[in-house]
């Protein structure tokens, strides 16, 4: 619907061009950041910027202005801290509580396949039982938090590893003491896909779903570094470790339910 307006929470990497590309389609777009130097980048991009933050509660001078849209896409990821668990909750419990006090009807929340344990097998978006990692786990129980509330619906989509544009497996190779795990499968999903896929769930109207979103292949982690090293001219870390726990996501409940088809179906080829 074009005349939907939206508010983003978190206008980083992934969320700035959202926000850009949702306001170039004629949707009036609400950004958050917590940086003041992010601002005039907002402002640059169409979006009408919010200074917020959630520590753990949600604070600004403009929360209630901020939440006065039809759909807010909540994007932002667990913190790296010993207390994620329970931080993570009163982020959103405070946050929920705006929530329910504003206009807004729909949420799309973008959380992460890591709330997937490494079963040896493809997992489906049934599989989230028992995450094996803190910033799983405090990510399952919010994603359980949004969907409980009846006030708005909430579609949950769980984003494989992100990579594209500025992030290459090149930044990364000169950091990286060896590569472990050489044989393990990779999950991974390049932001334009992450784009094009929130978008169509908006005009969609795909509300109250739980979706995976991951490329459809899924090189070795030696395949793909060594293909990286190649391309780039750097040495390749050298293997270690034998073969370790995975998981395989699948994507076929999105790709069906909305008819999407993968602008970046195999990492291997973006190399």
């Amino acid at each position: 619907m074009q005349n939907e307006s939206i508010s983003i929470l978190g206008c980083g990497w992934l969320g700035l061009p959202l926000a850009a590309e949702l306001s170039s389609r004629g949707f009036p777009v609400k950004g958050s950041t917590t940086s003041e130097d992010h601002v005039s980048l907002l402002q640059e991009a169409g979006i009408e910027p919010y200074l917020l933050s959630l520590d753990p509660e949600l604070e600004g001078d403009e929360v209630a202005d901020f939440l006065q849209s039809d759909t807010l896409i909540i994007n932002f990821p667990p913190e790296r801290r010993d207390d994620i668990e329970e931080y993570h909750v009163l982020q959103f419990s405070s946050l929920i509580d705006a929530i329910r006090l504003s206009p807004v009807h729909h949420v799309l929340m973008v959380s992460s396949t890591s709330v997937y344990p490494a079963l040896n097998r493809e997992v489906v978006e049934e599989d989230a039982l028992e995450p094996d990692s803190p910033s799983g786990r405090a990510l399952l129980t919010v994603e359980e938090m949004l969907m409980q509330e009846r006030g708005f619906q909430t579609t949950v989509l769980r984003f494989a590893g992100l990579v594209g544009y500025d992030r290459t497996p090149s930044n990364y190779l000169g950091r990286m003491k060896e590569i472990t795990a050489p044989s393990q499968p990779m999950n991974l999903i390049h932001r334009d896909d992450c784009i094009a896929i929130m978008m169509e769930i908006i005009r969609l109207g795909q509300w109250g779903e739980v979706f995976n979103a991951c490329s459809s292949v899924h090189p070795k982690r030696i395949d793909y570094y060594t293909k990286a090293a190649e391309k780039a001219g750097v040495p390749l870390p050298p293997a270690a470790g034998g073969d370790a726990p995975f998981k395989i996501v699948s994507s076929r409940k999105l790709e069906n339910a909305i008819g999407y088809t993968f602008l970046h179906p195999d990492p291997m080829a973006d190399l």
